[in-house]
């Protein structure tokens, strides 16, 4: 991974972080004091290497591991703040991301029942219920979306 696309990594995680909702190329190519033709690469080439995921056709951020730009069903509140996580996984990484204390509140997958999820001292505390992967992690990427 080039400088900028290292630069451009972190400037989307840290707007990401501090905003909940991801920088546009113009956002990180103000922000980085850099050319928008250059972040808007580094975007394309951040994307074909899995570390963001765009929205088709388009430069819009829709991921930023474990980001999620839009609603999904893993809310998730760490210190008085709140993002989306992509899925189970992801949520899961938010608290530790943050090295610290989190809820993930979503519901049962087969019939609908909410369910909060708590991460104490990095550990997922017991509750009821059970995370399933209904797709093998070796093909989440062939839609990273659906998955």
């Amino acid at each position: 991974m080039g400088e900028i696309d290292q630069a451009v990594r972190q400037q989307v995680s840290r707007h990401g972080i501090d905003t909940g909702r991801p920088p546009t190329a113009g956002d990180t190519a103000v922000a980085l004091g850099s050319p928008s033709a250059d972040v808007e690469a580094a975007y394309r080439r951040l994307a074909e290497g899995r570390a963001l995921v765009l929205t088709p056709g388009t430069l819009e951020i829709r991921m930023a591991n474990p980001l999620s730009a839009v609603p999904t069903a893993f809310g998730v509140e760490v210190g008085g703040r709140s993002w989306w996580g992509n899925c189970v996984w992801d949520a899961l990484g938010i608290p530790a991301m943050f090295g610290a204390d989190g809820r993930i509140v979503t519901a049962c997958g087969d019939c609908g029942e909410p369910m909060t999820l708590r991460v104490e001292r990095g550990a997922l505390r017991p509750a009821a219920g059970l995370i399933h992967f209904a797709i093998p992690a070796a093909r989440w990427w062939d839609d990273i979306i659906f998955t």
